[in-house]
């Protein structure tokens, strides 16, 4: 399995609207690729700001590439993305799943 991290910056006051971006208009879009398995969307409130770290994980790297096209390492903004942050990582990374462990419910 591949993650794919990414980062972004919003305002305080646009935090939400961009965490409602993500919910309502990116999820729905990486839940039709074949290949996707799931996303996790973390936020940070700070002074100045709010910081989003998402985490999407995928099958393999072709999957990937279903949604990023040829250029892995560049992030994938939509307009209304980049309207609700400040500043945001024009890249991302890309990771192996070497181990992850979920404390059963």
């Amino acid at each position: 399995m591949i993650v794919r991290t990414w980062r972004g910056r919003a305002a305080l006051g646009k935090a939400s609207a961009y965490a409602e971006h993500f919910r309502h208009k990116v999820l729905p879009e990486l839940k039709s690729i074949a290949g996707f398995q799931g996303a996790t969307l973390l936020r940070e409130d700070r002074a100045a700001d709010s910081e989003f770290l998402v985490l999407t994980r995928w099958a393999n790297l072709e999957a990937v590439r279903a949604f990023a096209g040829q250029a892995l390492q560049h992030a994938v903004m939509e307009p209304e993305a980049v309207a609700a942050l400040l500043n945001f990582d024009p890249t991302v990374q890309h990771y192996e799943l070497v181990l992850e462990y979920q404390r059963p419910l």
